[in-house]
């Protein structure tokens, strides 16, 4: 009997976005860093490239063109356990500059607590 997990209806606010280069600070990955893959906003938790890899069983299907065998792919790991790496001082906090726009608008941009340099990548 399959137990059904569901997902809660109030998602919280990661600063962590994908395609982000982050570290792991805690858990048997410590020290390794990887891209993020994807974020769940209602578990917490991210899917970083190579990180807490774990070994998946799967049956062949031959309609799908899946190989049957032990499969190493990547689990989700909570996003209190990954930190934003700046390009220039490595692991960092996560600050938020407001700049005020022409026309009333504002944007927010994350920038690395100990140079200030830009995370965003735009």
């Amino acid at each position: 009997m399959a137990i059904v997990k569901h997902k809660p209806e109030e998602k919280t606010r990661i600063q962590i976005k994908k395609n982000d280069q982050v570290r792991v600070i805690a858990g048997r990955d410590r020290g390794k860093s990887g891209r993020v893959l994807s974020i769940d906003p209602y578990t917490n938790k991210a899917l970083v490239e190579h990180i807490a890899m774990v070994k998946r069983h799967t049956r062949p299907n031959p309609a799908k063109q899946i190989k049957g065998g032990i499969a190493e792919r990547e689990s989700p790991i909570a996003v209190s356990n990954l930190m934003i790496l700046c390009p220039q001082c490595g692991p960092v906090r996560i600050a938020h500059h407001v700049e005020n726009l022409p026309g009333g608008k504002v944007r927010r941009t994350r920038v690395c607590r100990k140079c200030g340099q830009t995370l965003d990548k735009k």
